[in-house]
């Protein structure tokens, strides 16, 4: 399994929780986009943007260049891959008991059919 530092993949999950921030991300994998187009789809203050764009920040999965007054921002995606990496695990976890759960209710179907009336066992 892969294993990333605990606090960066506490950072990526508290950067992930949070609706406006994964937004964000998605906006960011589309190009590059300074704070104020950022801030632009929310009803937030800039200020309220730039707590999250530091959120995000702290977690690795995007990086700040300032060009003069402009703060353009860009998606990092390695910590993502880090944490699909981590997530990975349990996917592969939960499709080995899914699989096991399918296999035994086809066995299940495939027996025949009981009678009570004949004495069977149900």
């Amino acid at each position: 399994m892969v294993e990333l530092h605990a606090p960066q993949l506490d950072a990526v999950f508290h950067a992930l929780g949070d609706a406006t921030r994964r937004r964000m991300l998605r906006e960011l994998a589309g190009g590059a986009r300074s704070v104020g187009q950022l801030a632009e789809p929310f009803a937030i203050s800039l200020a309220a943007a730039s707590k999250h764009i530091k959120a995000l920040e702290s977690a690795g999965l995007i990086r700040r260049e300032v060009r003069g007054r402009t703060h353009l921002c860009r998606l990092d995606p390695g910590p993502l891959a880090s944490a699909h990496d981590w997530l990975s695990f349990y996917e592969r976890f939960w499709t080995e008991r899914l699989d096991v759960l399918e296999r035994l209710l086809r066995e299940e179907d495939a027996r025949p059919p009981t009678n009570p009336e004949r004495g069977d066992d149900p």
